[in-house]
C-alpha cells in the first residue's frame, strides 16, 4: 500500500477527515490487510482457519472481532522470519525487541514500510510542535532497537536537522545540548531526568538551555512526571507511543497544543480495548488491554495483536483519531503482594506527590515466608540531601500513602542523591529476588 506523504508542516487532510471517511478507509485498509496475512502467512492461514474464520468474513469494522488475537508467543514461535508476509528479500530492515526473557520478537520491514514509517514519525513530531528546520537531539538507542532509527528517520523526514547521540555518555549528552543548541530532544522519560541531573551537577540551569520541547516515550511515565519535566527542563513534555511488533515509535503521538494523551494514527493502526481476562471488547472510555491491527504493513502484518497495555479509547480532540488515555500499566507486569494487585506507576504517581522525594525509584519484590513483599527505594531531591528528618519524614509518608491509596503495606527506603541505580534507557523499575518456580 502506497505511503501518504506529509505536506511538509501542514496536516495531511487525513487526520482532519469526518469519521466516515476515515471509517471508510479503515475498513478497506483492514480488507486488504487480512487477506495479504492470510494469503502470504501459513501461521494466521492456520489460525484463522482453526478459528472457522475467513478475510472474506470481514465486511464492517465489527467484524474484525470474530478474528483471533495475536501474541507474543506468535512471534517468538515463528521466529526469526515466520510471520513475514513478502520473500525475505524483499525487506530492507530488521528490527528486534530487546524482551527480557526467550528469544526477541523480530520485525521486517518493505522499503514502503520504511517510508510509512519515517512519515508517521514526522506527522507525529510535527504533531508535538516540531517544524522542518528544528534541531532534533535523538538519545533513543540505535541498533535493533526501533526508537532511535524511528525516530531519525522521521525527523528527517520533516526536514528536521538530527543530531544521532544515541542512549548514554550523559555527560557528554549535556555537553553536546550546551553546544548544538537543539530545539527537539527524543528520549526515555527516565533518562531525561538523568540529563536533567548532570545539568545540576554541573551547576547550570537546564531551564536555561535552548530545547523548547521534549518527546518521551518506550516506558509508561505518569502526569506528575511530566510536570516534573517541564519544571526542572523548562520544555513541552509530549508522550509519543509505540511499539516494535507494531511499527516502532509514531503509532500514536499526544499534539502539544492540547497534551490530552497520544492521538492514534488509526489510518495506519486499529485499535481496539478489550477484557485483558476474557479478550471481550470493552466500550470506548473503559479501561481495558489495547489491541492493535495494522492497515498498510507489508512485511509483517500484525492482526489483534495484545500489546498488553492497560489504557482507555478516548474521543478526538486536536486530531480527528481517536486518543489513548495514559498507560496506567500491564496486563503481564502486574505486582500481587499480599492479595493486592500493584502498578509501578501507581508507586511512582505517589512519589512525585511527596515534596521531598525524586522521581528516581526502584521496587524490589521478595518472597516473605509464603507471601509476597516489596521494598520501594526512593531518592531524596537534593535540596534534602543529608537531611536525616527531611528523609525520615519522606518515608513515613509515602509508606502511608501506599497503604492509604493502594491497599499494601511496603517498607521505603529513602536514599539520598544518587542511592538509585541509573539507566541508560529504559528504567528498571522492579528487581524480582523472589525465588525462581
Amino acid at each position: 500500500m502506497q505511503s501518504d506523504r506529509p505536506l511538509n508542516n501542514e496536516l495531511d487532510p487525513i487526520e482532519i477527515a469526518s469519521r466516515d471517511e476515515i471509517t471508510a478507509l479503515q475498513t478497506t485498509r483492514l480488507r486488504w490487510s487480512l487477506m495479504h496475512a492470510y494469503n502470504n502467512v501459513p501461521h494466521y492461514k492456520n489460525k484463522f482457519d482453526a478459528a472457522g474464520v475467513h478475510p472474506n468474513d470481514f465486511n464492517e469494522l465489527k467484524d474484525l472481532a470474530k478474528f483471533p488475537f495475536m501474541t507474543k508467543k506468535d512471534f517468538r514461535d515463528n521466529y526469526p522470519y515466520g510471520l513475514f508476509a513478502v520473500p525475505r528479500e524483499r525487506v530492507v530492515r530488521i528490527h528486534a525487541s530487546s524482551g527480557t526473557t526467550g528469544k526477541p520478537t523480530v520485525v521486517g520491514y518493505t522499503r514502503n514500510d520504511i517510508d510509512n514509517w519515517a512519515d508517521l514519525v514526522a506527522r507525529s513530531i510535527r504533531a508535538a510542535g516540531g517544524r522542518a528546520g528544528d534541531k532534533v537531539h535523538i538519545a533513543y538507542g540505535y541498533g535493533l532497537f526501533t526508537g532511535g532509527l524511528g525516530a531519525h528517520y522521521g525527523a528527517e523526514r520533516l526536514g528536521c536537522t538530527v543530531i544521532p547521540f544515541g542512549g548514554g555518555q550523559t555527560e557528554r549528552q549535556v555537553q553536546l545540548i550546551q553546544d548544538f543548541q537543539p530545539d527537539i530532544i527524543m528520549v526515555t522519560p527516565s533518562y531525561m531526568l538523568n540529563i536533567a541531573d548532570e545539568f545540576e551537577r554541573q551547576g547550570i540551569n537546564p531551564v536555561n538551555c535552548t530545547l523548547r520541547i521534549g518527546i518521551f516515550g518506550a516506558e509508561p511515565w505518569t502526569d506528575q512526571m511530566r510536570t516534573a519535566i517541564e519544571h526542572r527542563m523548562g520544555i513541552d513534555a509530549i508522550d509519543i507511543y509505540g511499539l516494535s511488533e507494531v511499527m516502532g515509535p509514531g503509532v500514536a503521538n499526544e499534539c502539544i497544543e492540547t497534551k490530552d494523551g497520544p492521538v492514534i494514527w488509526e489510518d495506519h493502526f486499529y485499535p481496539e480495548i478489550i477484557n485483558p481476562e476474557t479478550g471481550e471488547l470493552v466500550p470506548d472510555g473503559e479501561e481495558g488491554e489495547l489491541v492493535f491491527t495494522s492497515l498498510s504493513k507489508e512485511a509483517l502484518p500484525v492482526i489483534r495483536y495484545r500489546t498488553r497495555d492497560l489504557t482507555r479509547l478516548l474521543p478526538p480532540t486536536a486530531r480527528s483519531f481517536r486518543r489513548m488515555g495514559k498507560i496506567t500499566g500491564r496486563s503481564d507486569d502486574m505486582l500481587i503482594i499480599r492479595g493486592v494487585n500493584v502498578f509501578p506507576t501507581q508507586i511512582e504517581e505517589l512519589i512525585l506527590k511527596t515534596p521531598q522525594l525524586s522521581a528516581h525509584y526502584q521496587l524490589e519484590v521478595f518472597r516473605d515466608g509464603h507471601m509476597d513483599g516489596m521494598v520501594v527505594n526512593v531518592e531524596i531531591k537534593p535540596e534534602h540531601s543529608g537531611a536525616k528528618n527531611a528523609m525520615d519524614q519522606a518515608a513515613k509518608e509515602l509508606q502511608h500513602h501506599i497503604k492509604s491509596f493502594i491497599g499494601v503495606s511496603t517498607k521505603v527506603n529513602v536514599l539520598d542523591v544518587g542511592g538509585v541505580e541509573r539507566s541508560l534507557g529504559k528504567a528498571k523499575r522492579v528487581v524480582d529476588k523472589r525465588p525462581k518456580p
